[in-house]
């Protein structure tokens, strides 16, 4: 009696498999490695704002006639990366002077929720530690606040880590073209492989460029509406509001949120938190609904849902950092995944509309 001949797999289920299979490896492999792959990104999402400042500053008549492009990048990386040390000495002074004042504030926010509280109906009297057990489980402020000092001081020697990737990034730009051309002699390959890179370089490039821009004078704005208000550490929300403003879609939300409960804790239960939360809100509206899509466009060309999960993986993978990192890393997935028959359709499925993915 012969035996049955095996059915082979159908191809589609197999790619399937292999896929989900080499998704789990890189997902393992990009987690372990995040302290030497973080810096790596983070260091390679500067050096696009360095270049891109580069190339602007090239189109002011008498700069560009007067300093060669070599000249313009070292001016623009030192500038630059100047000014992010500042900001981190700036981000780190502030959160210690806050952490100081943190049982102060503590007691002034427990008492603005004692009023909610009573305003709501609900009896007896809250205390800090049955508030923490009730509301925020295990959550201990004091703590995390001595945790984020200390990182914050620790963050200062991170970043230079970071801007050294930055530096020998932009010394190896020069010589990338010659090694390009030897690891792919082909012709055609290697203008494919341009392409690529082009299109890597113009859309996330353009993309950090403006996100940039904009997150500044969001920040700005913020600390012009938190100062008007006299709320305390204005300089350290504005830079908060900045940062967390890469995020997409929580960031706008812990913009608000967080100077909004600081406000709580300064000025209690009154009208001034109220409207300065509405004064927020509408600079987040502002800038995050009219200015944004009026100068971003559609660049990035990505699925909202696809952002949203590429947002929860690459912040269970590398926290902030991949949060911050989530759209460009996305961006170059898809433009990636455009260029091969086989993964095509995966590309047009994190698209929004499809359309620059095919080729």
């Amino acid at each position: 009696m012969t035996q049955p001949t095996p059915t082979a797999a159908p191809p589609a289920l197999l790619n399937i498999t292999l896929g989900v299979m080499l998704a789990l490896m890189l997902g393992w492999f990009f987690h372990i490695a995040s302290g030497v792959l973080v810096p790596m990104v983070l260091g390679l999402m500067i050096s696009y704002v360095v270049m891109a400042v580069a190339r602007l500053t090239g189109t002011i008549p008498w700069i560009g006639a007067r300093l060669s492009p070599g000249v313009r990048l070292a001016v623009a990386a030192v500038l630059i990366c100047y000014g992010l040390v500042q900001l981190v000495t700036l981000l780190a002074a502030n959160l210690a002077a806050f952490a100081s004042s943190a049982p102060e504030y503590q007691t002034r926010l427990l008492s603005a929720v004692q009023t909610l509280a009573n305003m709501a109906g609900f009896q007896g009297d809250l205390t800090w530690e049955t508030l923490r057990s009730d509301l925020f489980g295990q959550i201990n402020l004091q703590s995390a606040l001595r945790s984020g000092v200390a990182s914050s001081a620790a963050l200062l020697g991170g970043l230079i880590f970071v801007l050294l990737n930055v530096v020998f990034m932009l010394l190896e730009r020069g010589s990338f073209d010659a090694k390009l051309d030897k690891m792919v002699p082909d012709g055609e390959g290697s203008v494919r492989l341009r392409k690529v890179i082009e299109d890597i370089n113009g859309r996330v490039g353009r993309y950090l460029v403006v996100k940039t821009l904009i997150n500044i004078a969001l920040g700005v704005l913020c600390y012009g509406i938190m100062l008007a208000y006299g709320l305390e550490f204005a300089v350290l929300w504005a830079i908060v509001i900045a940062l967390v403003n890469y995020i997409p879609y929580i960031g706008s939300f812990i913009g608000v949120a967080v100077p909004g409960v600081i406000a709580l804790g300064q000025f209690g239960l009154t009208d001034e938190v109220i409207t300065l939360i509405l004064f927020l809100s509408a600079a987040q509206f502002l800038i995050g609904n009219v200015l944004e899509p009026q100068v971003m466009g559609t660049s990035m060309d990505l699925s909202p849902y696809a952002v949203l999960i590429s947002l929860t993986v690459w912040t269970a993978l590398w926290g902030i950092a991949g949060a911050i990192a989530a759209i460009p890393i996305t961006a170059v997935m898809v433009i990636v995944l455009s260029e091969f028959d086989t993964t095509r359709p995966i590309a047009i499925l994190l698209s929004r509309s499809g359309g620059q993915t095919g080729r």
